[in-house]
């Protein structure tokens, strides 16, 4: 269990430095490859095509971050617990959190007791529950858009700029392990290899935060969470979906779809009791 612990720390540090590398790449390759070289334009002259990607992008990445810092800047964790409770060697729950009372966890790896607990995001560096689910829904909506916008502008750079077609489906399934070959005979560029990796990137991550949104959206209407679903507890919803989703996303869910704000007034305390009492 020792080394497991170190091991869920140690992506703990290294996950959140990964985003924000792979962002400044992302970036760095839209405004110096990807849109200069597609939309080729005579002189310094901006074209609304270029303008349009450029808007486009973003205002992905302007939410996607914004969604990211928001839900490390409202962490789910208890004002009113500090005292770090004892786990016995014999605790039934997962060993990265144990559930305490009344909808409360304590996180062995953020050291504090959350508060309606769903998951630990390794991406963020800490709990996602009652005070930042609604940032990290949002988060994953805009890195799956920024990354699936990215590879389409990859495949389009690669195509104008190393003439390769993508006309046959079996093309992207076979590139990686083809570019990898050529890149270690000498047959291609190291940027190009680099390219191709980062396509697959996008794409995985992507997938995976599309993924994520989906299954925390349903948690949500169902007013479950993750923790709970491992407890069996799935069918055990609380509310109408409609009054799960507005605790979630608040009365102004509108512009949280297209500014990364803070939509949710948060009840200081126990979550828990409030809302059971505000359902009964």
């Amino acid at each position: 269990m020792l080394v497991r612990m170190l091991k869920l720390q140690m992506l703990n540090a290294i996950a959140p430095a990964y985003f924000y590398t792979a962002t400044a790449v992302t970036f760095v390759l839209h405004f110096f490859l990807f849109i200069p070289t597609i939309f080729q334009t005579p002189g310094l002259t901006l074209s609304p095509i270029v303008v349009l990607h450029a808007a486009i992008f973003m205002f992905l990445m302007t939410n996607a971050l914004g969604n990211y810092s928001m839900t490390i800047w409202f962490p789910a964790e208890s004002a009113n617990e500090k005292v770090i409770p004892v786990c016995s060697p014999d605790c039934p729950d997962r060993v990265d959190a144990h559930y305490l009372l009344n909808g409360r966890h304590f996180c062995k790896l953020c050291k504090k007791v959350i508060l309606k607990r769903d998951h630990h995001c390794f991406f963020t560096g800490n709990c996602i529950g009652n005070r930042n689910m609604r940032y990290f829904i949002m988060f994953s909506i805009y890195t799956s858009c920024t990354c699936l916008y990215s590879l389409v502008l990859g495949v389009a750079y690669l195509t104008v700029e190393y003439s390769i077609s993508f006309e046959n489906p079996l093309t992207f399934l076979t590139l990686l392990p083809l570019s990898t070959g050529y890149f270690f005979l000498g047959m291609i560029c190291g940027l190009q290899f680099f390219l191709v990796l980062m396509l697959y990137v996008w794409l995985g991550v992507g997938l995976v935060s599309a993924g994520f949104c989906c299954q925390q959206v349903l948690l949500v209407a169902r007013g479950q969470t993750w923790c709970q679903l491992h407890k069996g507890q799935l069918v055990e919803s609380r509310g109408t979906w409609r009054s799960n989703l507005s605790d979630v996303f608040g009365s102004r869910w509108v512009v949280g779809l297209f500014l990364p704000v803070q939509t949710v007034e948060t009840i200081p305390g126990n979550w828990y009791s409030y809302h059971e009492h505000k359902h009964d």
